[in-house]
C-alpha cells in the first residue's frame, strides 16, 4: 500500500547572519520568530495546526534550555494544548523532526503539522560552541585529542579519499569557493557581505589558515544562530488550503521520496564497514537509492538541484559519488566541468550551503526543504535554478551517523 502523500505549504527562515544574544534574546525569540514568520508566509490560521515537530540539537548546553515543545506552546494561544515533541540526531535533528510529522500526516493521525528547527550558539565563544558540538562524537571513544573534533574527524574522510581515489586540495577549495559566492544571492545567508581575497582559498596559512590536518577555515561550515518553519500536510488539508487561496492544487509541492539509515557511531567502524567497496559510505549511498526508489525515479538525472550537507568541503565532495553525479572516487570531475556550480547540470547548495549560509544546527535539515520548497515554487528569488522541478537534500547528524535525504517536488 502506497503511502499518503505529505504536502509541503512552505515556511520562513531566520536571517542566518544575526546575533541573537548581542539583542538581548534568547532560544524562545528565535523560535517564535520562525513559527510567527512561516505562519504570515503561508497565512494558515494557528488554529489549524494539530501537531508540532522541533527539531534541536544541543538547546541545554548551547541555551541551558531543554523542553522545547513548550516553548512552542507559548509562542501563540492557538498552541496550548497542541501535541509537541524535540528530536534530536546531531546535525539531522531537523530532518527527524520531519519524518517524524510526515508519520504522523500519513498515518492519519493530524493533517497539519509545524516543523521547526532552532539552534543558538552564538552566545558562548567559539572553543566553547565547538566543544558542545563534540557531544554528537562519541564521548571519550574519538577524537579525544582533537582541539576541534569535527574537523579532526573530517580531516580523517579526506585521508580516506585520498588513500582509496586521490584527492587535491584545489577540488575542495573549490566547493568552497563556490557556495561562499553562491550565498551572496542568498539574502539570509550568515556570510553574505564576507569578503575574500585570492589567497582565501588556497593552502596559504595566512590567509586559510589550517584547523584540523588538511581542513582550512574556508572549508568550515558555520556556527549559527537561527531558525526555520514549515508546514506539512494532508492532502485533504492541501486542497483545502489550495482552493481558500485561489491556488492549483497541482502546483502544491510534495515529498515524493525520502530515505534514512543509522550507522555505527565510530568514524573508523563506518570506514572499515565499507572496506572493498565502491562507495566509502555505503549507508549514505542506500539512503539516496531509497529515496529514488520512494520517488519512482531513477536516479540523480531526476533532480534539478541538491542541497546537501556540508558542514565541511569534504562531506559536499562525497556527497557528489553517492549521490550518482560522477562514478566513485571521480567527485573533481564534476568540480572541474561546473557540473555542480549554480548555472551546472545539477547545482549544488544554490542557497549557500553550511558553508555559505550558515547551520544552526538543529534548523538544518528544515532549512534544506524549505529551500527545495522555494526552488520547486519558483519563490528562491536571486538564488532561484530556472525551471526547477525536483529539488533533493542530503542531512547527515555526526559523522554520517544519521543521514536522511528528501525530493521535494511538485
Amino acid at each position: 500500500m502506497a503511502a499518503k502523500k505529505v504536502y509541503v505549504l512552505g515556511g520562513y527562515q531566520t536571517d542566518f547572519s544575526l546575533n541573537w544574544a548581542r539583542e538581548g534574546k534568547e532560544i524562545f525569540d528565535i523560535l517564535k520568530d520562525s513559527v510567527v514568520g512561516a505562519l504570515e508566509a503561508t497565512k494558515i490560521d494557528p488554529n489549524d495546526i494539530e501537531v508540532a515537530h522541533i527539531g534541536n540539537f544541543i538547546g541545554e548546553l548551547g541555551s541551558r534550555q531543554g523542553q522545547l515543545g513548550g516553548l512552542f506552546a507559548s509562542i501563540h494561544p492557538a498552541f496550548s494544548g497542541v501535541p509537541a515533541s524535540r528530536h534530536e540526531a546531531a546535525c539531522a535533528s531537523g530532518s527527524i523532526a520531519i519524518l517524524s510529522a510526515m508519520t504522523d500526516i500519513e498515518s492519519g493521525r493530524y493533517d497539519l503539522a509545524c516543523v521547526a528547527g532552532v539552534e543558538q550558539l552564538r552566545n558562548v565563544p567559539g572553543d566553547q560552541a565547538a566543544d558542545y558540538l563534540g557531544v554528537a562524537c562519541w564521548t571519550g571513544r574519538e577524537a579525544i585529542d582533537a582541539t576541534y573534533p569535527w574537523p579532526y574527524l573530517f580531516d580523517r574522510l579526506i585521508d580516506v579519499y585520498d588513500e582509496r581515489y586521490g584527492i587535491k586540495y584545489e577540488h575542495l577549495a573549490q566547493i568552497a569557493k563556490t557556495n561562499f559566492n553562491n550565498a551572496k544571492r542568498n539574502p539570509n545567508a550568515q556570510t553574505r557581505n564576507w569578503q575574500f581575497n585570492e589567497r582565501s582559498f588556497l593552502e596559504d596559512d595566512e590567509h586559510n589558515h589550517v584547523i584540523e590536518g588538511r581542513v582550512r577555515r574556508q572549508d568550515c561550515g558555520q556556527v549559527t544562530d537561527g531558525g526555520v518553519a514549515i508546514f506539512l500536510a494532508s492532502e485533504e488539508y492541501a486542497k483545502k488550503y489550495a482552493s481558500e487561496r485561489g491556488l492549483q492544487f497541482e502546483n502544491i509541492p510534495y515529498v515524493k521520496g525520502w530515505g534514512h539509515k543509522t550507522a555505527p557511531m565510530l568514524l573508523d567502524d563506518k570506514i572499515k564497514l565499507s572496506e572493498h567497496k565502491e562507495y566509502i559510505f555505503p549507508h549514505v549511498r542506500k539512503t539516496i537509492e531509497e529515496m529514488f526508489v520512494r520517488a519512482s525515479m531513477s536516479g540523480v538525472e531526476n533532480v534539478d538541484a541538491i542541497e546537501t550537507h556540508d558542514c565541511f568541503s569534504i562531506t559536499e565532495y562525497m556527497a557528489i559519488d553517492h549521490f550518482g553525479i560522477t562514478a566513485p572516487g571521480e567527485n573533481w570531475k564534476a568540480i572541474e566541468s561546473g557540473d555542480i556550480s549554480f548555472n551546472g547540470r545539477i547545482p549544488i547548495n544554490p542557497s549557500g550551503g553550511l558553508i555559505g549560509l550558515g547551520h544552526p544546527v538543529g534548523a538544518t535539515g528544515v532549512r534544506m526543504v524549505l529551500d527545495a520548497y522555494k526552488q520547486v515554487t519558483g519563490t528562491a528569488g536571486d538564488y532561484q535554478i530556472e525551471g526547477a522541478k525536483n529539488v533533493a537534500t542530503l542531512n547527515v547528524g555526526g559523522s554520517t551517523t544519521t543521514t536522511v535525504s528528501f525530493i521535494v517536488g511538485v
